[in-house]
């Protein structure tokens, strides 16, 4: 992190507060280019991003946590006010491993220190908001000559302990809007505090020997934060403006899956939330999570509340019923198990490949859940036919998801995406040959461009092969790019056919300086039908 004039950072930091560090930008995304011809990476680790309440953290930014230890040590752990926590830790439980979490609040304060400053005052207001963000300030004088400058230190607290797990130091400071190195300029690169209106008049007071006459005496804060409401439809999807909810984001240049947890167990995301994400996820390449409500408590209640809902995306999967622990008894309240799911993809994607079936020995829930609804072989067809995967137990009494569909529904072209491996090796592949292949809009256009694209990318079919995760042979692609007053677009077609597919893909890619159009169907060219019926053809031309 760049330091700013008049600003020491502490080395006291925890590996949370280290990891927000690397992870975030304030505000400035910078988009890699990959190497020319680099190889197209298609086993990319699989990333995921929850968006919710926590009890702190950083408000709309997306802060990456590797285990359940940085989630508690940076947003606050489980919380009864919100079931992020408790799905981070099913999450990280069952095999997850790289999260994004972007907090979102509804109203909440941060804390309020008060410095005092000769009949006026310093006031500085926590970047963080919460109940539980406890902050506090140190003025002195060392080596400061003069009426206008002075030293400021800030430190967190840890609540539990008392022990100060970040600190930031602001050396020779002024008090006055118009100086160089105003307090309330350096404090915009705080991760603590900033400066709050009405400016003080004059330098603060040392803290110096405040309360026992000797030694620097931290003021706590005047006022203390608070967590605000519970969040409505309209914080989770928030604003692409100010990049908060959902719109955070934008700031990260790639994820695979996305999953709102509900407010509190028995609660539900609200339709609103959930479609505007779905239209996002659509737009970035990644799949959705969706729970099912707490009041589908039977097969047909399920089947109905889909249908009235109308959630028809292939880029949307969702599971039937929900589950309890059994070491609450019968009594135990139903609970979501979105990011037990979100881990199990995860972990599925590294030992197996995401075009594989979730349906596979060890990618089970942990012992302790139950099915709140027993679901026989007969109802798990019907809802399979309707785009729920259902939680059966195995031979093991291990919670196993069958059926490997998104919620693909109702039109045609829905349909044609219903298979949940297929959908997702298509998204992996896009993601990863849109992120190789941006070099080549800014290179000079001609023949020997498009055949450079077109080995990179083939190398990449010949990978997926490979790995079992595309029919042998049964894949081809072409390059062509064209130059025009208005840019530069390489398009890229690609045809082959994923393993388990009803038929083959066809997939064109429009990169440009400005970004990567995608279309894509399940019906390839005529010649790659003939190909999956005789994979011994030698390859063919798309042109």
């Amino acid at each position: 992190m760049p330091q700013l004039p008049g600003r020491l950072r502490s080395s006291n930091l925890t590996n949370a507060e280290k990891v927000l560090s690397d992870s975030t930008d304030r505000g400035i995304t910078v988009t890699e280019i990959a190497a020319m011809d680099r190889p197209v990476d298609v086993t990319h680790e699989t990333t995921t991003v929850f968006v919710g309440r926590t009890l702190r953290g950083p408000l709309n930014i997306p802060v990456l946590v590797t285990n359940y230890g940085d989630f508690r040590r940076r947003f606050g752990g489980e919380w009864s006010r919100s079931s992020l926590g408790s799905q981070a830790r099913d999450y990280f439980d069952h095999g997850g491993n790289r999260l994004y979490v972007v907090r979102v609040a509804n109203n909440a304060r941060g804390a309020l220190i008060c410095l005092p400053a000769s009949g006026s005052a310093l006031v500085l207001r926590a970047v963080e908001p919460g109940s539980t963000e406890r902050l506090r300030a140190a003025v002195d004088y060392d080596g400061i000559e003069g009426e206008e400058r002075f030293n400021l230190t800030l430190q967190r607290i840890d609540q539990s302990s008392d022990l100060v797990i970040d600190q930031e130091q602001y050396s020779r400071v002024s008090f006055r809007a118009d100086a160089e190195d105003f307090v309330g300029d350096l404090l915009l690169s705080s991760d603590m505090a900033r400066l709050e209106k009405p400016l003080p008049t004059h330098r603060p007071e040392p803290t110096v020997g405040l309360a026992h006459g000797v030694g620097v005496e931290y003021v706590e804060a005047a006022q203390e934060g608070s967590d605000g409401a519970a969040l409505s439809d309209y914080d989770l999807v928030g604003s692409r403006e100010h990049s908060t909810g959902l719109f955070a984001l934008d700031k990260l240049e790639q994820f695979d899956m996305l999953y709102m947890p509900p407010v509190a167990r028995g609660f539900d995301t609200g339709p609103t939330a959930i479609l505007a994400a779905e239209l996002y996820c659509r737009e970035r390449g990644a799949m959705l999570i969706a729970d099912p409500p707490a009041e589908w408590d039977d097969v047909d209640t399920a089947i109905s509340g889909l249908r009235e809902l109308g959630y028809a995306s292939p880029n949307m999967l969702s599971y039937f019923p929900r589950v309890r622990d059994a070491r609450d008894g019968r009594g135990g309240q139903p609970h979501v198990v979105g990011g037990a799911l979100a881990g199990l993809l995860s972990r599925l994607d590294a030992h197996h490949g995401p075009w594989r079936s979730l349906d596979q020995q060890g990618l089970g829930l942990k012992r302790k859940y139950r099915p709140v609804v027993e679901v026989d072989d007969e109802d798990q067809q019907i809802l399979e036919r309707s785009g729920l995967n259902v939680w059966m137990p195995d031979a093991t009494n291990r919670l196993r998801l069958i059926g490997d569909r998104t919620l693909a529904r109702g039109t045609e072209a829905n349909s044609r995406e219903s298979q949940l491996g297929v959908k997702r090796l298509c998204l992996k592949f896009i993601n990863a040959i849109d992120h190789a292949t941006r070099w080549s809009v800014f290179e000079k256009p001609g023949p020997r461009l498009a055949g450079r694209v077109q080995g990179q990318v083939h190398a990449s079919l010949l990978a997926l092969s490979s790995m079992g995760a595309i029919e042998d042979d049964v894949f081809d692609v072409q390059c062509r790019v064209e130059a025009s007053n208005s840019g530069q677009e390489v398009q890229i077609l690609l045809a082959f056919s994923p393993i388990g597919a009803k038929d083959p893909i066809q997939i064109t890619l429009h990169q440009r300086a400005s970004g990567c159009r995608v279309s894509y169907t399940a019906f390839g060219p005529a010649w790659l039908h003939a190909r999956a019926q005789t994979p011994a053809v030698a390859m063919a031309s798309l042109a």
